[in-house]
């Protein structure tokens, strides 16, 4: 199968339009052809192809920036002679300044399938200022390494933020190309844009979003693997609360854990409470201790949750609900746990931390009442995904 990117510099005529015009590209360090090359280095060698500035997201157009609210300032690529633009420096949205240093703008973003992650706020906010300033902007379209299952409640309205770019579930189930149609539909509007679609992508093939047959390069710091994609609707969480989600270790977002909790009751009281909600996965009792970020230096017990191997199944792991579960049962086994993470995220100072990522307060109402069972969750969060899973059916490219 081919990336967005692969067809664009194997085919010159789907490259055509982009002649004479003056081209910019946002990217990142996923960023790369089937051949590991990339996209910047590629299209700037490209005949035909006039690269006149480069955007990069949050963490950076190389990935140089290790955790969030730590920005990213412009700077000119020493080896193309372009300005490079932060989207996650002084400004989150692109100035005037920038908009003007190109006609079109190609956008090669790896997702992960999951609302917070932000470069589905940073496409809308480019789509946004192109629809204002009349410039065209092209996706060279990527796979979801979630797949197309989608979970969770959909943003409330009064809730959008910069990890929250507009109301769908936690878990999307679109892939960026898709998503730009969802936004410019949401939003009406008036953007020239086009997809350049991916060849062969089987969403419920092997691999399951993710081809077996491409390398995984980190989009961000954090995101090592297929499996933390996969985790990560449940797992990013995790950034809300007081418990370490492994940054500072090699498996970041891929468990949980602290100094002071018990692994294997918080498991325990998982199984006993839904146990149809650990369904397609492994949960494993592990001991790490972070080098860097929440609790470093301290040994702490926690949970690996395994999306992969023979245990996985794709259409049953539902990593929000394992993950709001987690929750659940560590407050059913501390009352008095200082869960929640009160300082600022993603610029956000007034409102607790959890409640930006879940786009509402509405789970951890859930997870605090002690009264609350599975199906009082189910009954908030089934009819939105039933909501979204109907109308994402007039997006769908593959």
């Amino acid at each position: 199968m081919k990336f967005g990117i692969d067809r664009l510099i194997e085919d010159a005529e789907l490259r055509r339009p982009l002649e004479g015009k003056r081209v910019a590209l946002l990217a990142h360090p996923a960023s790369v052809t089937s051949k590991l090359t990339h996209s910047l280095d590629v299209l700037a060698a490209l005949s035909g192809i006039n690269v006149t500035a480069a955007f990069g997201p949050q963490h950076g157009l190389r990935g140089d920036k290790q955790d969030n609210m730590i920005e990213t300032e412009d700077y000119l690529d020493p080896i193309h002679d372009i300005p490079v633009f932060s989207l996650y420096g002084e400004v989150r949205r692109p100035t005037a300044q920038s908009m003007e240093t190109f006609d079109v703008i190609l956008i090669d973003l790896q997702d992960l399938g999951c609302r917070i992650y932000t470069f589905i706020t940073t496409l809308r906010y480019m789509l946004e200022a192109a629809a204002e300033h009349g410039k065209s902007v092209w996706v060279l379209d990527r796979p979801n390494p979630a797949g197309r299952p989608i979970e969770g409640t959909i943003l409330e309205e009064g809730w959008e933020s910069f990890v929250g770019a507009g109301p769908m579930p936690m878990r999307h189930g679109l892939t960026m190309g898709e998503m730009g149609y969802w936004l410019i539909s949401e939003f009406d509007l008036n953007v020239d844009y086009k997809v350049v679609e991916m060849q062969g992508w089987k969403p419920e093939g092997p691999g399951f979003g993710w081809p077996v047959d491409r390398i995984w390069i980190n989009p961000s710091p954090n995101a090592p693997n297929v499996n933390m994609a996969r985790a990560y609707a449940g797992t990013v969480m995790l950034e809300g609360t007081t418990l370490s989600e492994g940054r500072g270790t090699t498996r970041p977002l891929e468990l949980f854990g602290a100094p002071d909790i018990d692994a294997r009751a918080i498991i325990a009281e998982m199984q006993r409470k839904a146990p149809q909600w650990l369904d397609g996965c492994v949960l494993r009792e592990v001991w790490f201790e972070p080098t860097f970020h929440k609790h470093h230096g301290q040994l702490c017990n926690g949970v690996q949750i395994h999306a992969e191997g023979p245990a996985y199944d794709h259409n049953l792991f539902r990593p929000w609900r394992l993950q709001a579960l987690a929750l659940k049962a560590i407050r059913k086994l501390n009352s008095e746990y200082e869960l929640w993470r009160d300082f600022p995220y993603e610029y956000e100072e007034d409102r607790l931390a959890f409640d930006v990522i879940n786009g509402g307060p509405s789970l951890r109402e859930w997870i605090e009442n002690p009264s609350t069972i599975a199906n009082d969750l189910e009954a908030i969060a089934a009819p939105d995904e039933r909501i979204w899973r109907e109308m994402l059916k007039d997006y769908l490219l593959y």
